[in-house]
């Protein structure tokens, strides 16, 4: 089917069209997932929220701004994917959906989250990266099992203090904001295994060493004058991440030692969550 032609079919709200959109998918699929990403849709087929054993539903790249109320049958939904759509504001039926894990809302228009998003206490992986966002909203912070936070590329200055309350948080990704310092509130979270604030405007970076629970940290791209202290074991990307031994004065002169400053090649950032 062309994209043209999708184009012009999602926008006609019949039946007929609808059921064209779904290629005959008339019955819930055996492995419980439905993907309409890239459809050019509109508006969600309504007949999609019949299927209520569904548990992944993936809405990526499309042209939604709004979701029906019957999205609220899919009590079993686990994921959900809305990224790369036209949402300015996460629709509330989202919110009905207790059982989800995973809810990606990356690359939208979004510039906050309604406080009805605290409803979702098994979310574990919160995509919100490529948004309108100039502060994380608070409400992110109540999200008690939450273990991976995508935040980049918004225009993030500070966190919220309230995040340190996030104890099962593992990974936290800032990359591409407006962090002019390193965000005090990571030095209280012992738990944080990944920090990834790549891309930002940070000038110094304090010690990292006394966090246990770090393995890697990104600081590339920022215009910083020093490396973070991490402890033993702990991988760094960036400048002058290279692990280096103090200058050694002999005869009261200090031998310079050459750092390597070509940063290590940082993982993919975008990877499976779990």
């Amino acid at each position: 089917m062309g994209n043209s032609l999708k184009a012009i079919v999602a926008f006609v709200p019949s039946n007929k069209c609808q059921k064209y959109l779904l290629e005959d998918l008339e019955e819930m699929p055996v492995d419980k997932m439905v993907d309409l990403s890239g459809r050019q849709m509109r508006q969600l087929p309504v007949h999609i929220c019949s299927f209520r054993e569904l548990v992944k539903l993936y809405l990526s790249d499309n042209n939604l701004n709004h979701l029906p109320p019957e999205l609220e049958q899919l009590q079993n939904l686990q994921i959900l994917a809305l990224d790369f759509n036209n949402f300015k504001a996460l629709p509330l039926v989202v919110c009905t959906l207790k059982q989800l894990c995973i809810l990606y809302l990356g690359n939208n228009k979004l510039c906050s989250l309604p406080l009805e998003l605290r409803l979702l206490q098994n979310l574990k992986t919160l995509w919100i990266e490529s948004n309108c966002l100039q502060y994380l909203p608070e409400v992110v912070c109540e999200l008690s099992l939450l273990k991976t936070l995508h935040a980049g590329s918004n225009a993030l200055r500070t966190l919220p203090p309230q995040l340190q309350c996030l104890q099962e948080l593992r990974t936290i990704w800032l990359s591409g904001n407006l962090l002019s310092e390193f965000p005090p509130v990571l030095l209280d979270m012992p738990f944080l295994e990944v920090i990834d604030v790549d891309r930002n405007s940070i000038r110094f970076f304090p010690s990292l060493a006394h966090l246990p629970g770090l393995k890697l940290v990104i600081y590339d791209h920022n215009p910083c004058r020093n490396a973070p202290k991490v402890a033993k074991g702990v991988r760094r990307v960036g400048r002058w991440s290279e692990e280096s031994p103090e200058p050694r004065k002999r005869s009261g002169a200090v031998i310079e030692i050459t750092l390597d400053e070509k940063p290590l090649l940082p993982p993919a950032t975008k990877t499976e969550p779990e």
